[in-house]
C-alpha cells in the first residue's frame, strides 16, 4: 500500500474518532401552561403545566402527516401520549361532563390558524396553534385517555370538524338546546373545539348555529394510536427539572461487534423507563430499546451492531407528576464496515513492514561501512 493511501486511512480514523465524541445537539423540553376553571365559578382556579420532550416531539414530526382519506384523520388521535393530561383533569373534575368541558377549555385557549396538513397533539401543544381538525385531535386524545368514547365529526360541506362524546348521562351544563348525533345506536353529544373564549366557550352538548343542520360523517377511532415511545408530562404545579446522561462505549466499533449505552437519571429513581432512540441521516428516529433504571438511577443497554454507518443516539425519560421529563444530548457512534477494518489492518501492516525495511537498510549500510578494509600506508590512487 502506498504512502498516500496509508495517510488517507490514518486521517479517516482520526476524523471518525473526533466526530464520534462530539454531541450533535442539546435536546430540550417545551413547556406550555393552560388555565382551568373550577366546577363552581368562572375564575381560573388551576394552572396546568404540560411538558413535551424533544424526543417525543421529534417522534411525531417524523411521522406521516398527509391526509389522503377520511380514515387518515383518526391517526392523529394519540390518547396514550396525552394520558398524563387526562389524569390531571380527573383530579379536579369528578364527573364525565365536567371532565369533557375541562378538555374543551384547553383547546379553546389555543390560537386559531389554518393548517395545510395534520398535526399530532404533542406538536400542537408546542405550537399552541391550529385549526378545527387539529384542535379536535387534541380534545379527542384527552377525552379518550380519560376512558370516554369519542368520534370525530367531519362536515365536508362546511369544511369543518368537531367531535362527538358518548356521555353516560345527557349534559346538564349546556346553555342551549342539547345537540347530539346517533351512530350505531349510540348518542354522541356535540363538542365544539374552536371558539377562542375559554372562560365562556362551547360546552359539550352545545352546537354552533351554522353546524346544527349540517351533515356530518362519523369517524370512529379504531385507527387511533395505541402506543407511543413516550408521554407528555403534566402537573398543576411547576415541575422540577430532571437530568439524564448518556455515554457510548466504544464510540467507534466494527460491524458485528457490540456497543454499550449507559447513563443515569437525576433525581435517583429506580424502575423508570428510559427510551433509547437511534437515527441515521435522512431517516426518522426509531426506538432502539426501553430499559429500566437501577436502584442508583443508572441504566445500561448493549447493542449488537449489524450495519456500518454513523448513528445518532439519544435517551429520554418521560418524567412524572413531580419532575419534568428530560432528554440527553444527541451523541453518535460510528460503525466501521469489515472491509474498511481489513484495509486499516493492511495499512498498519504496511507501515510496520516499511518501518522494518528502513531499519534493516540502515543496519545493512552501517555494517558495510564497518567491514570496509583500510588502505595500506602510503598508498595513493593515481588520477
Amino acid at each position: 500500500m502506498n504512502t498516500h493511501a496509508t495517510r488517507a486511512i490514518a486521517v479517516l480514523i482520526i476524523m471518525l474518532s473526533i466526530f464520534a465524541t462530539i454531541p450533535f445537539s442539546l435536546a430540550q423540553n417545551y413547556t406550555v401552561s393552560y388555565q382551568l376553571l373550577d366546577q363552581q365559578g368562572e375564575n381560573a382556579a388551576y394552572t396546568l403545566n404540560i411538558v413535551v420532550s424533544e424526543n417525543l416531539l421529534q417522534y411525531y414530526r417524523d411521522k406521516n402527516h398527509q391526509l389522503n382519506t377520511l380514515t387518515d384523520f383518526t391517526r392523529f388521535v394519540t390518547p396514550y401520549a396525552i394520558k398524563p393530561v387526562a389524569d390531571c383533569l380527573k383530579q379536579i373534575y369528578q364527573n364525565e361532563e365536567d371532565f369533557v368541558n375541562g378538555a374543551l377549555m384547553i383547546v379553546h385557549q389555543m390560537n386559531y390558524v389554518e393548517t395545510k396538513s395534520g398535526k399530532y397533539p404533542a406538536e400542537t401543544f408546542v405550537n399552541n396553534k391550529g385549526d378545527c381538525d387539529v384542535f379536535s385531535y387534541v380534545a379527542a386524545s384527552i377525552i379518550v385517555a380519560g376512558g370516554i368514547d369519542v368520534v370525530l365529526l367531519d362536515y365536508e360541506e362546511k369544511n369543518h370538524m368537531n367531535i362527538g362524546v358518548n356521555l353516560s348521562n345527557p349534559p346538564t351544563e349546556a346553555r342551549q338546546e342539547v345537540y347530539k348525533i346517533a351512530h350505531d345506536n349510540v348518542d354522541y353529544y356535540i363538542a365544539e373545539c374552536t371558539g377562542g373564549n375559554w372562560t365562556r366557550g362551547w360546552k359539550v352538548g352545545e352546537c354552533p348555529d351554522n353546524m346544527k343542520q349540517a351533515a356530518a360523517t362519523v369517524l370512529t377511532l379504531e385507527n387511533a394510536e395505541e402506543f407511543a415511545p413516550g408521554q407528555v408530562s403534566a402537573s398543576f404545579k411547576t415541575l422540577e427539572s430532571s437530568k439524564l446522561s448518556l455515554e457510548i462505549w466504544p464510540p467507534i466499533a466494527v460491524e458485528e461487534s457490540t456497543v454499550t449505552f449507559r447513563g443515569s437519571l437525576s433525581p435517583t429513581k429506580p424502575n423508570q423507563n428510559v427510551t433509547i432512540y437511534m437515527g441515521v441521516s435522512g431517516h426518522p428516529w426509531t426506538i432502539l430499546s426501553t430499559v429500566l433504571t437501577k436502584p442508583d438511577g443508572s441504566f445500561e443497554y448493549t447493542w449488537k451492531t449489524t450495519t456500518s454507518g454513523i448513528y445518532a443516539v439519544r435517551a429520554s425519560w418521560a418524567g412524572d407528576k413531580t419532575y419534568a421529563g428530560s432528554t440527553t444530548e444527541t451523541m453518535s457512534t460510528t460503525i466501521i464496515p469489515l472491509i474498511l477494518t481489513a484495509l486499516i489492518a493492511l495499512a498498519i501492516i504496511s507501515i510496520i513492514i516499511g518501518a522494518i525495511a528502513v531499519v534493516a537498510a540502515r543496519h545493512t549500510r552501517q555494517d558495510s561501512l564497518s567491514i570496509r578494509e583500510p588502505e595500506p600506508p602510503g598508498f595513493r590512487t593515481s588520477n
